[in-house]
């Protein structure tokens, strides 16, 4: 009798401690993206080289997905309806896309160079002060930037347009 009470009493030590295993990684800091996001570029509000410009607006839907380490650093992916995807970070209090855009800065001779391409953001509230706890509206800039050289002119083409992040669903 003795010996099997041990015996339970083991098995519940063990069973004890193989439920109380911790996750992996909880990923719960408040400021993860995670979703569907509509992201819209006023092309209004452009400005190329700092000179303004007209420029279309852009319109598009993202699915976003992060998880954070913690409160100042996280890292995920953006798929884009454009047909793209690139990783995205957080580091402090900005959120950073950054990708190749192929063929975007046309020259006269019929060739193109690549852009870079980088969206910064922040949790804004509808005033639009900073409200980085903010995941369902975030404000920022999408800034494309070409090659110095490309299309045969020693200075690089920088396109810099104001956006604004909204979570869908």
């Amino acid at each position: 009798m003795r010996r099997a009470n041990a015996v339970i009493g083991l098995v519940a030590i063990v069973a004890g401690c193989v439920s109380q295993t911790v996750p992996a990684h909880a990923s719960n800091y408040g400021i993860e993206l995670n979703g569907t996001y509509r992201i819209t570029s006023n092309g209004d509000w452009a400005k190329a080289n700092d000179v303004f410009v007209d420029e279309l607006a852009v319109i598009q839907t993202w699915s976003v997905s992060s998880s954070c380490v913690n409160p100042t650093e996280c890292s995920g992916e953006v798929k884009s309806d454009q047909g793209w995807a690139a990783p995205l970070r957080y580091i402090n209090t900005r959120w950073i896309v950054e990708r190749d855009v192929p063929n975007w800065e046309p020259c006269p001779d019929g060739t193109a160079a690549m852009g870079s391409q980088q969206f910064l953001f922040w949790g804004t509230n509808l005033s639009g002060m900073g409200d980085l706890n903010n995941v369902d509206l975030l404000a920022g800039w999408d800034r494309t930037a070409g090659p110095s050289g490309a299309c045969g002119i020693n200075k690089p083409l920088v396109i810099k347009i104001p956006i604004r992040v909204e979570r869908l669903a």
